[in-house]
């Protein structure tokens, strides 16, 4: 039996920089069953330059061409108040609280409140200075791999080595950064081949539409899934549209789920419901 698989349910920045709205998104991963509900924590000031375009999809579900990467994310800044209102909401619904920061300050802010891991959004894997921090905190720690290819991830992974970091504390998950992702640039099987290159956990964080790739990432043997959700994809921001509602997200959940208990222990074998239904005894069973 393969290890219980987890589930991020990714709200990220679909709060629209809302606190109530950000709790009925932390209300709808619990109700799903997801295992941890996951938001973006970043000082956009000095993470994200006034320079800086966004990108297409983002200026397309957006609907606004001329605004800013900075003025687009900086409605989303979640300051530490904001966080432990979402931290003892999620205590109170039963499910972990996790989220990715985007920089040194915010990885800090994170570690003093106390997550029990650490999501490294791909953007940051070539971020040395991060990455040391990251690895001081002495956390599990999960990483996105984006646009990175191999060789840019041997590196990633050398820095955590270097700074303390065992392997069985690192997982890695492949993903595609376009939203959403066309199937055609899913590449699923490139999660083995990051599983066969570095011998840690895999996983897959999940940008196309549906819900099809994530089961299948995890049939293929992800033990981390990441998913975007919502509470209505018509809802104005960047995220939504490319994200899963209410009760899709329970659908992927209950499917992983399902997925789980039917890969089994790979032992070809009688079940006891075959006995039991069938009426005979295992002497009786031959080949014919």
């Amino acid at each position: 039996m393969m290890e219980k698989v987890i589930i991020i349910a990714e709200a990220g920045v679909n709060h629209n920089g809302d606190l109530e709205i950000a709790k009925r998104l932390i209300e709808v991963a619990a109700e799903a069953k997801a295992d941890y509900v996951k938001f973006q924590t970043a000082k956009v000031a000095k993470s994200v330059s006034k320079y800086a375009p966004k990108a297409e999809y983002q200026k397309v579900n957006t609907g606004k061409e001329d605004e800013s990467m900075l003025e687009m994310v900086k409605k989303f800044e979640l300051d530490k108040e904001f966080h432990i209102e979402l931290i003892n909401h999620c205590a109170k619904c039963h499910i972990k609280f996790l989220s990715s920061p985007f920089d040194i300050e915010s990885v800090e802010l994170l570690n003093d409140l106390k997550i029990d891991l650490i999501k490294i959004p791909s953007g940051e894997i070539t971020n040395l200075p991060y990455l040391k921090k990251v690895a001081s905190c002495g956390l599990p720690i999960i990483f996105s791999t984006g646009m990175a290819d191999m060789e840019d991830i041997s590196k990633t992974m050398n820095v955590l080595f270097d700074n303390g970091v065992n392997k069985d504390n690192i997982t890695i998950l492949h993903c595609n950064t376009e939203y959403p992702t066309p199937m055609k640039d899913v590449n699923l099987q490139a999660m083995l081949t990051i599983k066969k290159e570095f011998a840690v956990k895999i996983g897959y964080s999940d940008h196309t539409l549906g819900i099809e790739i994530p089961i299948a990432a995890v049939a293929l043997g992800a033990q981390v899934i990441e998913k975007h959700f919502t509470l209505d994809k018509t809802m104005e921001g960047p995220d939504h549209v490319a994200s899963l509602e209410p009760n899709e997200l329970k659908q992927m959940v209950t499917a992983i789920r399902n997925i789980e208990i039917a890969l089994g222990d790979g032992i070809k074998k009688v079940t006891e419901s075959e006995l039991k239904n069938k009426n005979i005894s295992r002497k009786s069973i031959h080949l014919t």
